[in-house]
């Protein structure tokens, strides 16, 4: 169903009251707590929620999303760790879309974890692959999506 809403917005058909076709988002995040506040921030666009980066690569591959929203760390053992865990983190996810440049063109890209490090490690690597992506700390997230994606 998904698909078919996407098809109808870009033909015009679907189109909400805000003047603007729903976006399909993704969001790479382990917490529930910011899956509820995408969700308030996307209220009717198409979320796709991944909490592990096996799971989201998998939808990457498969969906077309205009917006991609990463966290780094994925697990709580990652939040205050001294070694990587790129196979288990953001940046397994980041790593993919960099070698994989056929998928998600022209999506947004925005890394929205607090792990600055981590961060710049994912932009950086995306970057340097070509694609377009930014780092925007968590807490001033809510201003870039109003600015990006406001209704």
């Amino acid at each position: 169903m998904d698909t078919l809403n996407r098809i109808l917005s870009k033909l015009g058909i679907n189109r909400d009251a805000g003047g603007r076709s729903p976006l399909a988002v993704f969001v790479l995040d382990d917490d529930v707590r910011r899956h509820e506040w995408f969700q308030k921030r996307f209220p009717n666009d198409i979320l796709h929620v991944a909490e592990t980066a096996h799971e989201g690569i998998e939808m990457l591959s498969r969906e077309y999303y205009d917006a991609i929203f990463l966290d780094h760390d994925l697990l709580p053992e990652h939040y205050h760790a001294t070694e990587s865990d790129d196979e288990r983190t953001g940046y397994a996810v980041a790593l993919w879309l960099a070698e994989n440049s056929q998928y998600q063109m022209s999506a947004t890209i925005t890394v929205h974890t607090r792990n600055a490090d981590g961060a710049m490690r994912m932009v950086e690597l995306m970057r340097g692959a070509g694609r377009q992506a930014d780092y925007v700390p968590f807490p001033l997230l809510t201003q870039r999506i109003k600015q990006h994606w406001q209704r």
